[in-house]
């Protein structure tokens, strides 16, 4: 069954797509450059395939009904990552639940071995909380980086910016995760225990 833009929707969350009319070029080399990250990033909130199978195909149908505006800025990718993340705050919001990495044990082991990276010491309060109180740029840095496991290079290349641009976006993140949770990053303590 096609919907009005044509889409077969049981196709494209799995990477075909079919269509009555045909997509342009640009947006099909889009959808397949990013449908790996796209699930990935979906699976990892949703907790399942299959949700985020349903999740991405409705992120591509919108940004296949905005594509032609969307080609005439300069932050495509930005843009694009914002219609990801929307699309998944409102799933969890819909079913009322936290992202599956706090629920699933891995990711939970992911999230402890991102506080000893961030340097975080530890605190009562819940780091997913302080994480998902990011500005989306340094958000969509810290999950890629530390939970999805992405190389600083391979999180340029997504999010479309400069790999000392996730580095100053990880390091600002570091800043106001240890403020938020009320506690110096180790950095900061060695710092000023140096000045003494």
């Amino acid at each position: 069954m096609r919907d009005e833009t044509g889409l077969d929707p049981g196709r494209m969350g799995g990477g075909h797509v079919r269509t009555s009319l045909p997509l342009p070029l640009d947006f099909e080399a889009f959808v397949l450059s990013h449908q790996e990250f796209f699930h990935a990033y979906a699976e990892l909130h949703c907790g399942s395939r299959v949700t985020a199978e349903t999740v991405v195909h409705e992120v591509f149908l919108e940004i296949l009904t905005e594509w032609s505006g969307l080609l005439q800025e300069d932050e495509l990718e930005r843009r694009t990552l914002a219609v990801l993340h929307r699309h998944v705050t409102r799933r969890l919001a819909r079913e009322g639940r936290d992202p599956a990495y706090i629920i699933n044990g891995p990711i939970g082991q992911n999230l402890r071995a991102l506080r000893g990276e961030l340097e975080l010491a530890p605190s009562p309060i819940g780091l997913y909380e302080a994480i998902s109180e990011l500005p989306i740029r340094q958000y969509t840095v810290i999950v890629m980086r530390f939970l999805m496991g992405y190389t600083t290079k391979q999180t340029a290349r997504y999010m479309d910016i400069d790999e000392r641009t996730v580095t100053h976006h990880c390091r600002r993140a570091r800043e106001r995760l240890g403020r938020k949770l009320g506690l110096p990053t180790r950095t900061a303590t060695r710092q000023k225990e140096g000045t003494q």
